[in-house]
């Protein structure tokens, strides 16, 4: 059944075999038809059934299922992308009952994951359907690649060369960690795609792929930030520059309209104004906003940022160097600044040539100082290389001469020369780019070295090189020097070196690189034709340059020429740069640099004479010096010279042009507004515009001329006056827009009015009135103390289009208050606000009183004033006086504005009790009643507190206690100390009875050695002893113990999330060393704190504790120690730290029962829910056919459950959704496949054909949901004239096209076809009515006429059936007549459907009476109940209906 291929083999095609590519029901199924037409009953192979992707974890059973059909039935195999199928290491199962195919992979590993394909094949085609296996590996395993260099052999000595040879100047490129500032990501996620290459260039980004990577990260993480804040951001556009400054805009909605906007420059924060004269200014035209710099300097440039509320929204960068303004500064010729003269730029030229030179010096001497150092262990290396050389070749072949060992030692010395460290090479090179940069270079060019070297028959020791080098000017093409060099003739000089093509002059190995940096300059120089020959330097300084420049560039050439087309652009465009602004200065640097050559070329001669002491090298010397002499002419002829003096005496004006252009303005209706615009000169004419049509000034608007100001001045603005405004001059123009508004203006003299406080008395009424005017519509709201009113039976309010009126009848007290009125329109809103005070009586006093003294001769009290005053200040408080026992009240008049009353009018021992009311100008308040005040009552203090034990000996205890808060009113006259024993009820004076302890401590000595004690203190004043303290804690007559020794066997007897339970041992008791232990403490700290806090405020007496409230997952340290009478003892810690966990359990899920397939209907919510256990927490992950799950998905986790959640379900999202648990145990996964569908819709219209007699075959157009559901098919039914019900002739159709057998000639039948799914059907498809035509043959009868009279009649019903009406569980009965010859038959219908065979009904038919009757009437026999009769002569038919009602 099964055979194995691999994928890649291709499976021959015979001779007249054809290839017709078929469409499966099944999405991802291929079929390929061998044949043109597929014979009948036969079929090509497909799946109903395909193989699922699978994501699984090491070490699992792996399994692919699929079942295919087709006639005959299929051959199936499966194949794999990349290896073969081992039948030991692949099990292939097919199970005859199912229908399935199955590939089991037992121990599934990494090397299994794959794309697996399954082939079903017969002899009319194949069907091929593919999945992909991905394989998760567990724990950490070595790449084979590792391993394999660890046991690779090593070359052998012989070929020791040849590796020399292939490697070299390719070394171990150094792990250098990119540090890359974020000013340049800033850039990057505001620029457009095509400004990537730019900022990449400019910062030294090279790695495209690295970076990109990078920035997709970051913009997700912006994006995330920037959702908190803004809703909506497009139209960035980045800063440019402009006439007088600079600006950049964009567009965003935010979430709230109250956020802050901040502006920052290089992180420092720049504050800026709506006004647009203001050095930075932000305009706001609805959405969009426009943020500009007027005033363009130097010192502006930077990065920009746009931040809001922290979030960075935008960032773009101004380089001033691009701005004509300030490029004019440094060129006077370009200028285009207005005013001014050559003193200032020349005093900037000056300011910028001594910044360069300064910076050129420090770059020659850096450079000097690391060639020298360079240099020193250069030539040591060649040493070392060199006998290192000669010692390999003398044993390899000691015959050969030695002009060959030289020779050799030629191409050795070659090798290791370029082999130097590549950290050295780019020192130079380093060097050479930053005198560049800051303005050294005068020219620009493209350095191309070509480097050819031909070797000829060693034997005859001789040996030719080439070098060629080439300077193009990149942006003229112009220039090109060729420099050949030759040297024939190396046997000459024994010993000696040649120079090629790859070999370095000592001179450049002594550090000759200030030498190297001026050669290359002079090469690369590019000819122009305005500038003027230099002045000629030696022949011999330049044959040194030239040198070290052939040497240089054929050393740095696989270095630089990788790295030449990732930098070109920048190099090209910061040379130009450097070329405009050193024209300026090349008069007066050509002297220094006359100097400098004459300097470097004394420099030069004794390292060169020691580099040319070979014969060979000085050949070469002597060509190249006559090639770049003539080179030099050349050069000089063409070298530019600035003509005339440094600063023109002249600056070019370019113009009027505007230093403040027009803004927009908003003006009200009726008030004065301004356009005003600025001109850099005081003499141009202008014209102004409105919406295209020229401005004269009117009565109404006036054009003003004041100095280089341009001003519109509209007196009285109108609506009419709105619109957009342009002023041209001198070629030039700038625009703004006048938008006149009308918004809510209070009248002046009703406001002012309004906002003076109103005062009335309670119960009167009170008025507020506000005129305005404004465009209406307008909102008019009155508000009391916040609160909006509305009108009611005390408030009512007036409104009209030029005022309102609001009018509170019979104010209270409560009343008072802020009364706002709020005007509103589209143009604004206008507020103001008063208050109202409505004056009333005062409350009542507050109580209850205090007592201030209560003595035999007077009673003193205060009390509290009322909570109201009503408005006014209180004048009097009025009291009276009753005294207890006595039924009236004396009146002791006005006592004052104080709450504060004292009677001297008392009787010693009597109570008294008192009203008290408050006055103010509108009346007199209620009355406050106070509880009763004794006169002269004896006053004992209170207990006194905090008495405790200081210390305890065998015989003496000390104590201490505090004063009483309650003295009764006089001095403590002092204590009296009293004990008992434990266990007695029997206190005792401790002191001696007649002596009071005056103090607040006492030393009680009348105790016995080991008795237990508790002592309490009673305090005396001048009324007698008041109640006494609560009794101290026990306390043992004996000297102080010993604290208590460690507790031994601390451990974790278990752990949570959240808890910690430990046991102990009590500790050992050692006499005179330590003493028992009374209780324990617990003490805890998170392992990064490093203090001690205990979890238990008592000392506990159990030797065992649980610590609650842990954090899950954090790590603690613990410790124990033991407590008694005399103090605690030491710690004892565990010996290490415990983390908050359970113990390690590996991942598992806990549902019993797990499902692996879902079918949800599109637009419904679905929920998956796995329970799991595992410890530590698993890291969970949810991916969807094996990649991270959509945005809108969303995922709750807890410590025992994960939910995956789709709140709004779509098609797309059906899947297979795999869920994989991993903590540090292991790791386990649970796969899901989640089908999203719908109601299908409908399938095409249905054809009908009639193929074979007494059939019809049905076709239809498939359904539109057909593509994206693969288990969608469809259900035929059909109704003929006769029956008249709707039949199944057949379903789960997965074909178009189906035949209906049976079909009767002379019935009328209609079909409907049915898409249907796993979540329903879909509406019909109806086809057309079919009738099979009966042929009618001529029939003749001749019968003799018949005398006998006939008494056949054709059926009727004498007694038709009647409405019923029944009860439910009740019995129904039903009759009619029917008449008729022959005899009729009877069939009883419901609901269309026959009923004479159902056993529910009991039907006869007794001589014509037609009966019917339901014994148990239930809710389904409702309806509507016909009775056909028909013989030979016809038919006919009754009906009636039967409604069933619920029980009594």
């Amino acid at each position: 059944m099964f055979k194995i291929r691999r994928m890649k083999d291709v499976e021959p095609t015979a001779i007249g075999q054809v290839n017709i590519k078929k469409r499966s029901k099944v999405p991802g199924v291929m079929i390929t038809q061998f044949v043109e037409e597929v014979p009948a009953g036969m079929s090509t192979p497909d799946f109903t059934r395909k193989p699922i992707a699978l994501t699984i974890q090491e070490g699992k059973l792996a399994i692919f299922k699929a079942i295919v059909i087709g006639k005959p039935a299929p051959t199936v195999s499966w194949t794999r992308n990349d290896g073969e199928i081992d039948p030991e290491n692949y099990k292939m199962v097919y199970d005859a009952h199912s229908g399935e195919h199955t590939i089991q992979i037992p121990d599934v590993a990494v090397e299994h994951t794959d794309i697996y394909k399954c082939f079903a094949r017969n002899e009319y085609g194949q069907a091929v359907v593919t999945a992909v296996l991905n394989v998760i590996e567990v724990g950490y395993k070595k790449s084979r690649a590792l391993q394999q260099s660890r046991t690779a052999i090593r070359e052998i000595p012989e070929n020791f060369k040849k590796v020399l040879k292939s490697t070299a100047g390719a070394g171990p490129k150094p792990d250098v960690k990119r540090v890359i500032d974020d000013k340049f990501w800033d850039l990057l996620l505001s620029a457009d795609k095509k400004d990537y290459e730019n900022i990449c260039s400019e910062y030294g980004v090279t790695d495209f792929r690295w970076m990109l990577k990078k920035l997709n990260e970051k913009k997700l993480e912006r994006e995330e930030e920037q959702e908190k804040v803004v809703e909506r951001l497009c139209n960035l556009r980045h800063i440019e520059l402009n006439g007088t400054g600079a600006e950049f805009e964009l567009e965003m909605s935010l979430k709230d309209p109250t956020s802050k906007i901040f502006l920052y420059k290089d992180g420092v924060m720049v504050p800026f104004d709506d006004d647009v004269e203001v050095k930075h200014a932000l305009k706001q035209v609805g959405k969009k906003f426009v943020f500009s710099i007027n005033g363009i300097n130097p010192e502006d440039a930077g990065l920009y940022q746009v931040e809001i509320d922290g979030v960075k929204i935008f960032s773009t960068e101004l380089k001033t160097d691009n701005d004509p303004n300030l490029v004019g500064k440094k060129k006077a010729r370009k200028t285009t600044r207005a005013g001014g003269g050559g003193a200032d730029l020349l005093k900037i030229a000056e300011d910028q040539q001594a910044k360069l030179q300064k910076e050129k010096d420090e770059l020659l001497a850096r450079a000097k100082a690391e060639a020298e150092a360079k240099a020193k262990l250069e030539m040591e290396a060649n040493i070392e290389a060199e006998a290192e050389s000669k010692t390999r070749e003398e044993v390899k072949a000691k015959t050969e001469d030695k002009t060959k060992a030289r020779g050799e030692t030629i191409v050795q010395y070659n090798t290791n020369v370029t082999t130097k460290p590549e950290k050295e090479t780019n020192l130079e090179d380093n060097a050479m780019n930053e005198i560049k940069e800051k303005g050294e270079t005068k020219v620009k060019a493209k350095g191309e070295t070509r480097v050819k070297t031909k070797g000829e028959d060693t034997t005859t020791e001789k040996a030719k090189t080439e070098v060629t080098t080439k300077a193009e000017d990149t942006t003229t093409a112009k220039g090109k020097t060729e420099v050949t060099a030759k040297a024939d003739d190396a046997t000459k000089a024994k010993g000696e070196t040649e120079v090629p093509a790859k070999a370095e002059d000592k001179t450049k190995a002594e550090g000759d690189s200030i030498t190297k940096v001026k050669a290359v300059d002079e090469v690369k120089a590019k000819p122009e034709s305005k500038s003027k020959p230099k002045e000629k330097v030696k022949a011999k300084k330049v044959t040194v340059e030239k040198k070290a420049q052939i040497k240089d560039d054929a050393k740095t050439k696989a270095i630089e020429e990788p790295a030449m087309s990732e930098k070109k652009q920048q190099v090209e465009e910061k040379e130009e740069k450097i070329e405009i602004e050193n024209e300026e200065y090349e008069e007066d640097e050509t002297e220094e640099e006359e100097e400098e050559a004459e300097l470097e070329e004394e420099e030069a001669k004794p390292k060169a004479n020691k580099s040319q002491a070979k014969k060979a090298e000085a050949t070469a010397d002597a060509k190249i010096t006559d090639d770049t002499e003539e080179e030099e002419t050349i050069l000089e002829k063409k070298k530019r010279v600035r003509k005339g003096p440094l600063v023109p005496d002249t600056v070019i004006d370019t113009g009027v042009f505007f230093t403040s252009g027009l803004s927009d303005i908003n003006a009200i209706l009726g008030t004065e507004a301004e356009l005003v615009c600025k001109l850099s000169s005081e003499d141009c004419k202008g014209i102004w515009f409105k919406d295209g049509k020229e401005m004269k000034s009117t009565d109404d608007v006036s054009i003003v001329e004041d100095g280089s100001y341009r001003k519109l001045l509209f007196k009285n603005c109108k609506e009419e006056d709105s619109g957009k405004y342009r002023f041209e001059a001198d070629g030039r123009k700038t625009e703004a827009m006048v938008i006149v508004e009308d918004p809510p203006r209070m009248n002046k003299d009703d406001l002012s009015e309004f906002l003076k406080p109103a005062i009335v008395k309670t119960g009167k009424d009170v008025a507020f009135r506000m005129s305005f005017v404004g465009r209406e519509p307008m909102k008019i709201q009155w508000y009391n103390e916040g609160e909006e009113l509305v009108e009611d039976t005390r408030t009512r309010i007036e409104k009209s289009s030029t005022h309102t009126r609001l009018q509170l009848l019979k104010c209270n007290r409560k009343t008072s208050g802020e009364i706002k009125i709020k005007i509103k329109n589209e143009f604004g809103t206008k507020e103001a606000a008063t208050q109202l005070v409505v004056l009333d009586k005062p409350t009542p006093p507050l109580g209850p009183v205090d007592i201030i003294e209560s003595s035999a001769q007077c009673i003193e009290f205060k009390w509290r004033p009322p909570k109201d005053n009503g408005g006014s200040l209180i004048t009097d408080y009025i009291l009276e006086r009753q005294q207890i026992g006595r039924n009236s009240w004396k009146k002791l008049g006005k006592t004052g504005p104080e709450a504060k009353f004292r009677d001297s009018d008392v009787d010693h021992g009597r109570k008294y009790c008192y009203h008290i009311s408050a006055k103010n100008d509108q009346g007199i308040s209620d009355m406050m009643e106070t509880d009763d005040i004794q006169a002269g009552t004896k006053a004992y203090p209170g207990p006194p507190t905090g008495l405790k034990v200081v210390s305890a000996f065998k015989d003496c205890i000390n104590l201490t206690w505090s004063a009483p808060s309650n003295t009764g009113g006089t001095n403590i006259l002092g204590y009296n100390v009293e004990k008992r024993k434990n266990g007695s009820n029997l206190w005792g004076l401790v002191n001696v009875p007649d002596e009071l302890v005056k103090g607040k401590n006492y030393a009680a000595k009348d105790v016995v050695e080991g008795i237990e004690y508790e002592f309490r203190v009673t305090a005396i004043n001048i009324s007698g002893a008041g109640e006494p303290s609560a009794p101290s804690e026990l306390v043992f007559a004996r000297d102080p113990k010993k604290p208590p020794g460690k507790v031994k066997d601390l451990k974790v007897t278990d752990s949570t999330y959240s808890t910690l339970s430990l046991s102990w041992t009590k500790p050992k008791e050692e006499e005179g060393v330590q003493d028992e232990a009374k209780g324990y403490f617990v003490e805890i700290r998170p392992a990064e704190d490093t203090e001690w806090g205990r979890c238990n405020s008592s000392a506990i007496i159990t030797n065992s504790f649980t610590i609650m409230g842990l954090k899950s997952m954090a790590m603690y340290w613990v410790r124990v120690l033991a407590t008694n009478e005399g103090g605690d003892g030491e710690p004892q810690e565990l010996d290490n730290y415990i983390t908050a966990m359970p113990p390690p359990v590996k991942p598992h899920f806990t549902d019993r029962k797990i499902k692996n397939f879902v079918v949800t209907r599109a637009g419904n919510c679905t929920r998956i829910n796995f329970n799991f256990q595992a410890s530590p927490l698993p890291t969970i992950t949810w991916l969807k056919d094996g990649m991270p799950l959509p945005k809108h998905v969303t995922v709750s986790n807890t410590d025992t459950s994960s939910q995956l959640m789709i709140a709004s379900s779509e098609h797309q999202d059906t899947g297979i959704y795999t869920l994989i648990l991993r903590n540090i145990v292991g790791q386990e996964a649970c796969t899901i496949e989640i089908r999203v569908t719908d109601d299908p819709r409908p399938p095409g219209p249905v054809e009908l054909e009639e193929n074979v007699s007494a059939t019809v075959t049905i076709s239809w157009t498939a359904s539109p949901d057909e593509k994206k559901d693969d288990r969608l098919h469809y259900m035929i039914t059909k109704r003929d004239s006769v029956k008249r019900t709707w039949q199944t002739v057949a379903d789960h159709l997965f074909n178009n096209k189906f035949t209906v057998i049976n079909i009767l000639p002379g019935r009328q039948y209609k079909f409907r076809v049915y898409a249907k799914n796993d979540m329903g059907t879909s509406k019909p498809s109806e086809s057309l009515n079919w009738e099979v035509k009966r042929e009618k043959g001529t029939f003749s009868l001749d019968l003799p006429a018949s005398k006998d009279c006939s008494f056949e009649a054709a059926p009727a019903f004498s007694v038709p059936l009647k409405m019923r009406n029944t009860t439910e569980s009740y019995q129904c009965y039903m009759s009619c007549a029917v008449t008729g010859n022959p005899k009729p038959t009877v069939t009883w219908y419901r609901n269309n459907i026959s009923i004479n065979a159902n056993s529910n009904y009991y039907i006869t038919n007794t001589c014509g009476v037609c009966s019917m009757a339901i014994l148990k009437v239930g809710s389904k026999d409702s309806g509507e109940y016909m009775v056909v009769a028909e013989n030979a002569l016809g038919r006919v038919e009754c009906s009636t209906k039967l409604a069933v009602k619920g029980e009594m």
